[in-house]
C-alpha cells in the first residue's frame, strides 16, 4: 500500500498484519480523490480540513494531505491500528498537520472547527457508518456544503441521516463509494 499521488506519491504506508483493518485499495483511492477533484462542484483539497474515521491505517486521510488538504483529524479506536497510523503520520513527516482521536466515533465532542471533507469506511455490514454521520451533524465535525464520502460493502444498505445529499455513488469491487453532501 502507497501514496497515489501527490507530495508523498509512492511512498509507502504499514498497514496491521491479518484481516483487522481493510485498507482502501490504490486504485479505488485514486479513484475517489479524482471524484473530489473533478466531479463535484466546487471541491478543491488543498487548504481543506478533512476528517477520516475509522481511518485504520490512515490511507485517505494521508491521501487527502498529500494532495494538499491543511489538517487531517483521524478518529480510530483500535489501539494497535492507531499505533500504526500514527507511524505513517510520522514516516510522512505530517505530524504538525495531523490530531489523531483515539476513541469510537460515536462518542465524539464538539470539534473546533468544522471540517471540508470527511472519510468514513467502517467495517462492513456492522451498521456504523449511519451513527457516525448522525454524531458528525449533530456535534459540529462538518462544516455546511462539506463531502462526505462513506466506503461500504457493494451490496450494503446506506440511509444517510437527514441533512445529507447524495451527490454520486461508484462500486469497485466489492466496496461502493458513496458521495454525500451535507447542508445543515
Amino acid at each position: 500500500m502507497r501514496i497515489v499521488g501527490g507530495k508523498h506519491k509512492g511512498r509507502p504506508l504499514s498497514a496491521p498484519k491479518g484481516s483487522s483493518t481493510r485498507p482502501t485499495s490504490d486504485r479505488a483511492r485514486e479513484a475517489i480523490f479524482n471524484v473530489l477533484a473533478h466531479g463535484v462542484e466546487g471541491s478543491g483539497l488543498p487548504g481543506a480540513r478533512v476528517l477520516d474515521i475509522f481511518a485504520g491505517t490512515g490511507a485517505l486521510g494521508l491521501e487527502a494531505l498529500s494532495r494538499g488538504a491543511a489538517h487531517v483529524t483521524f478518529v480510530e479506536n483500535n489501539r494497535p491500528c492507531a499505533r500504526i497510523l500514527k507511524d505513517n503520520i510520522h514516516t510522512l513527516g505530517e505530524d504538525a498537520n495531523t490530531t489523531v482521536i483515539e476513541r469510537p466515533a460515536s462518542s465524539l465532542n464538539a470539534p473546533t472547527d468544522g471540517a471540508d471533507y470527511a472519510f468514513l469506511d467502517a467495517p462492513y455490514d456492522q451498521g456504523l457508518s449511519e451513527p457516525a454521520l448522525a454524531v458528525l451533524a449533530a456535534q459540529g465535525w462538518l462544516k455546511p456544503g462539506a463531502v462526505v464520502m462513506v466506503e461500504v460493502a457493494a451490496d450494503e444498505t446506506l440511509n444517510p441521516p437527514p441533512g445529507f445529499s447524495l451527490i454520486k455513488e461508484k462500486t469497485y469491487g466489492a466496496a461502493r463509494t458513496v458521495f454525500l453532501g451535507y447542508m445543515r
